[in-house]
């Protein structure tokens, strides 16, 4: 664990992030609609980006959480679906990365 204490660090100040994201954007959908019906028509094609948004976050969110899991269980760094090592830079590039190069371009990731 004390080789990627560094990492999980980065992941923990990543999730952080992504939890006060969500929240803005969970705070921007609950808005009241506006009363003008073309104003409402224009607050629901952006509600529509946000929720895209925050399906995302919080996607990225338990991909965050699942690769801290990995570095406490002593997993991290090594590929779920093949067991061979992700390659640093795959790592460095997405941190919470769960698949190596191979496996990931196998499954369409």
């Amino acid at each position: 664990m004390k080789e990627y204490e560094e990492v999980r660090n980065s992941l923990i100040d990543m999730l952080e992030d992504l939890d006060d994201r969500l929240a803005k954007i969970t705070h921007d959908v609950k808005e009241p609609l506006d009363k003008d019906f073309e104003e409402q028509a224009t607050q629901a094609e952006n509600d529509e980006v946000l929720d895209s948004l925050g399906n995302a976050a919080r996607t990225e969110i338990e991909m965050v959480k699942q690769a801290i899991a990995r570095i406490d269980k002593g997993q991290y760094g090594l590929c779920q679906v093949c067991g061979k090592p992700i390659s640093q830079e795959r790592l460095k590039a997405v941190p919470y990365s769960s698949l190596c190069i191979k496996c990931a371009s196998q499954t369409g990731c």
